[in-house]
Formats: structure tokens, sequence, C-alpha cells
């Protein structure tokens, strides 16, 4: 059996602690009192039967046996329908994990459908049942509870976001430090949690809007506003998380060109240091090439060469190979490569 918790209310007050949905069903009309079916991960038998005994619209019951809704607030005659996208942080994955919550809200009854291990209905459910006096104002403050928990169990989704960011932001300037894909895939995290938590905010002005329509009370209306109130301080924060992580990728962006702008300039000046080596050993090579051919053409042993026999040959071949190499060396002095 999918039911989690489940109790019949009168006036505020806990009555009735049925244990199967029959039974809940025969004693909200013998009480005439408030039914709150807790639901985890239910069949879609016990979906359906829910659905039969209140009347629930087939597109809602739909949507929460399919899964995998946005965050909305739809209304169906006196029955309201809400999708709800709880969340928390992972710290060591920094991934954000994301669950989902139905909740049915009617005239005399609240039916919670829960996906995920988050918001605590459990811990919902024992602070409205220590205050009689919220609980008897009817479903609708049932549901102010179970938005106000969700906001506030953002609240460490939103602490670890900002923390993460914060050391995105003091690792930007560390020399050997590269943080693009960290900060990428904190980039989607943020934004994936801004679209489950986007919707929060035009779904309570439209709720607070059929206030006077549906006749909600008044002093409820008082609290809804302060959940709105908190929604719409989680909706700036998470905009401004969105804008410091775009600015970081720029400012990566921004560091990573310069780092390999001063690598190619480095390499840049490498290559130039090493031409300027290479122009003075093949300087060097060509001024001792120049003597080289000269004594390598007369100590060829051919007994038939022109001045071979020459008295003045042996100071000419000097002459030649000492002239050659100092007039090379004044060529390429002259062009800077020694």
């Amino acid at each position: 059996m999918a039911i989690v918790d489940n109790g019949i209310y009168v006036d505020g007050v806990r009555t009735d602690t049925p244990h199967t949905l029959d039974e809940t069903f025969e004693l909200m009309h013998a009480r005439g009192g408030m039914g709150w079916i807790g639901l985890y991960r239910p069949s879609q038998e016990e979906v359906r039967q829910v659905a039969a005994e209140f009347g629930l619209h087939e597109l809602a019951v739909e949507d929460a046996l399919t899964g995998h809704q946005r965050s909305k607030l739809e209304r169906y005659g006196e029955t309201l329908f809400v999708v709800l996208r709880p969340a928390r942080y992972l710290d060591a994955a920094e991934e954000v994990e994301f669950g989902e919550l139905h909740v049915f809200v009617g005239p005399n009854f609240v039916v919670t459908i829960r996906h995920a291990e988050t918001p605590s209905l459990s811990r919902v459910r024992g602070r409205m049942e220590h205050d009689p006096e919220l609980l008897a104002r009817g479903p609708e403050a049932v549901l102010y509870a179970v938005l106000d928990e969700l906001v506030d169990e953002y609240s460490p989704v939103l602490a670890g976001l900002e923390n993460d960011i914060d050391e995105i932001e003091a690792q930007l300037f560390l020399d050997d430090s590269d943080v693009t894909q960290r900060i990428y895939e904190l980039s989607s995290e943020v934004i994936d949690f801004q679209k489950a938590t986007q919707p929060l905010q035009p779904m309570l002005e439209n709720l607070l809007r059929g206030s006077a329509k549906y006749a909600v009370d008044l002093e409820l209306q008082r609290y809804l506003r302060d959940v709105l109130d908190h929604i719409i301080a989680l909706s700036e924060r998470v905009s401004t998380f969105r804008a410091n992580l775009d600015n970081a990728l720029t400012v990566e962006a921004t560091i990573v060109a310069r780092r390999q702008n001063d690598e190619m300039r480095r390499m840049t000046e490498e290559s130039m240091r090493q031409g300027e080596e290479v122009k003075k050993i093949s300087s060097w090579a060509a001024i001792f090439f120049a003597p080289t051919i000269v004594a390598g053409i007369y100590g060829m042993n051919f007994e038939v060469m022109p001045e071979l026999k020459w008295a003045a040959g042996y100071p000419m071949a000097i002459g030649l190979m000492v002239g050659g190499g100092f007039a090379l060396y004044l060529v390429f002095k002259k062009r800077g490569w020694l």
C-alpha cells in the first residue's frame, strides 16, 4: 500500500487514522471533516481509486500518472492540481537532484502524491496538527504548509550553489586553474533549478488573485503572501547566481585567452632565439666551408693540376682560405647574423 499517512480532521483536530482508502472515504462522509491522504509512489489503481472518489479531472489524473511535469498550478472547478519540484543539493557531485510532488486540493480533501524523498510531508503534517487553528482553515491551509516547507527546503540548495560559485570565483585567478568545465556544469544545475522554481511566483500570484472568488481565508492569504515573498527573494538569488556564472565564464575565457597568448609569445620568442642561434651556426659553418673547399681541391692526389708545382701555390691557397673566410665573416656580420 502506498499510503504513508492518512487522517480525518474535524475543526483542525485529527479524529481518525484510516488504514485503507475505502475506510477513509467512509469516515469522511460520516464525520463531515477534511481528509488528508498522503501517498508515496502509488500504483495506477490507487490513483484512479482516489480520482473516482473525489471526482478528479482526467487530465490532472493523467499528469499525475505520467509524471515528469513542470511546476504548475491548474484549477478544475473547485479542485486545484499543483505540481511542485522539490530539490536537494548533492555537494560532492555538485548536482541538484529534483523530485516531483503532486497535490490535489478540493473543498474537503487534500491528496499528496510524492515521487521524491523531499519535502518532508510528515514534518508538514506534524506542524499542522500542532496548530489546529491553522489546520481548521481548510485544505488551502495544507497547501500553504506544503509550499512553505518546499521553499524552506530550497535554502540548502541555494547555500550549496552559492558556496560552489564562491569557490569558482576564488579559483579563477590561480595560475594553474582551469575551471571552465566546472563553471559550465554548475551553470546547467542553476538553469535547471531556475526552471523548477521560476513558475512558483506566477502560481502564487494566480492563487492569491482567486482568493476572493473562492473565499480563501484572509489570514491564510497573508500566509500565502509570505511564501510569495520568499519565492521572489529565491528567484532573485537564482538569477544572481546565473549572472555570476555567466560573468565567471567570460572572465575564465579571457584568462585562458591571455594564457594562450602568453604561451604563444613565449614560443615565438623561443623560436626567434633558436632562429638566431641557427643563423650563427650556419654563418660559422659557411665561413669554415670556404677554406675547406680550397683545401679539399688542393688535397687531391692528381699529378697534373694547375699551380701544383708553383712556388707561390701554397701561400695562394692559404690566402684564398683566409680571404674567403674573412669575406664571408664580413658579409654575415653586416647582416647581423654574427
